[in-house]
């Protein structure tokens, strides 16, 4: 979530706590436990701010399969539009980006994405959700839940912002690793950091299990609210594979005005939600969890997510570069410029062969697909992921 509303109990966190008191080094801060810090930080109360925040991510993709992959999963949204939240999820998956911030409460968010010359903002005001893509003047209006309702499928005590999933402030980042599991986590301060002006401590969290390609996360908690202000993520290969910091922040309360939207001039607009038998879906850039075919085998951080490859049939959209209707799209026998190959071939077409299957990699992020179409994903080694599929 954006900002961690209440006091969460240290006990409910169940993190694997190593007793350690921050180094000397500038800024000077009075001595801290692990065990003090995390709890400071999963149970801040501050309700408001305003920011900067920039992001960078470098999973070791390259381009074009970046826009491979936003065609395997069907590269627009709702309604075909490609306002809604979830097709930018490719686009954070690589580069740097640069997020506007505000919140003002469980119940008033806004993130504006900066990309270029192009902008992408996500408005929560109230039951009132707007998505607007500049680049294609489309806007997605949704209505979420408001603060305290129990959204579809969710338990009542559940307090999820819907601008959530991956991670675009440092608080989201900071939640996702602060609250794995005491068997596979453990906790130490390590030093201190200035982060945009402000002074903060800083916690080492590294997993426990083996088997995990991730060695290290590193998460500057402000000294004087506990608002993660950086959380940096490096790969068991040394290199820096998520950055996402505050470059400017104020605790302020952000003026109403803010969380207003204004439909502009031209705009195609999408209703999403209206008229359903069901609550509508919270919006947002989600990965799905045990859904739509999704499922998790083992926890932690060698937790692997599992499906099925769609049956064969054409892409529903045209690689990185290959344009629909060009020439070199007909070329490849498809009316619309799409070339004649199927999701699991292409698929399969990105890795190497392994044992049990195909293997597609990057600095952190595996991808096991089987040869009877199944397909097992993970911040893991290829073992873990082939214990996960059965392979012997």
């Amino acid at each position: 979530m954006l900002v961690p509303v209440g006091v969460v109990a240290l006990a409910a966190t169940g993190i694997g706590l190593v007793p350690a008191l921050a180094s000397d080094s500038a800024p000077a801060l009075p001595s801290v436990t692990a065990e003090q810090l995390v709890a400071k930080a999963l149970g801040s109360d501050v309700q408001s701010l305003s920011g900067t925040v920039e992001l960078t991510t470098d999973l070791g993709v390259p381009t074009q399969l970046l826009g491979t992959a936003r065609g395997l999963v069907g590269g627009k949204g709702r309604g075909g539009s490609s306002a809604d939240p979830q097709s930018k999820l490719t686009e954070l998956l690589g580069g740097e980006h640069t997020l506007q911030v505000a919140v003002d409460g469980p119940d008033r968010q806004r993130i504006g994405l900066i990309d270029q010359l192009a902008g992408y903002e996500v408005v929560h005001n109230g039951d009132q959700v707007w998505a607007w893509d500049s680049a294609s003047n489309q806007a997605v209006h949704l209505t979420a839940p408001q603060h305290g309702a129990t959204p579809h499928g969710a338990a009542p005590a559940e307090k999820k912002a819907p601008l959530s999933g991956i991670p675009s402030t440092p608080q989201e980042a900071a939640r996702q690793f602060l609250t794995q599991s005491a068997a596979t986590t453990s906790v130490t301060v390590d030093g201190t950091a200035s982060v945009a002006g402000r002074k903060a401590y800083e916690l080492s969290v590294k997993p426990r299990q083996s088997g995990s390609t991730i060695a290290e996360v590193r998460i500057a908690v402000d000294a004087a609210n506990g608002v993660p202000l950086a959380v940096v993520v490096r790969s068991t290969g040394g290199s820096t594979v998520l950055d996402v910091h505050y470059s400017s922040v104020s605790f302020a309360k952000p003026d109403a005005k803010t969380f207003d939207f204004t439909v502009p001039k031209g705009a195609q607009v999408t209703q999403s939600g209206a008229g359903a038998k069901e609550p509508a879906k919270k919006p947002g850039i989600e990965l799905p969890h045990q859904q739509d075919g999704l499922n998790t085998v083992g926890e932690g951080w060698t937790s692997v997510l599992s499906t099925k490859l769609p049956a064969a049939g054409p892409l529903t959209q045209p690689p990185a570069g290959l344009a629909a209707g060009t020439a070199k799209g007909r070329k490849h026998g498809s009316g619309t410029g799409l070339p004649a190959m199927d999701v699991q071939s292409l698929a399969k077409s990105l890795g190497k062969p392994v044992a049990g299957g195909t293997l597609i990699s990057t600095k952190v992020l595996n991808v096991l697909i089987t040869d009877d179409g199944r397909v097992f994903a993970g911040a893991v080694t290829l073992p873990v992921l082939q214990s996960a599929a059965g392979v012997k």
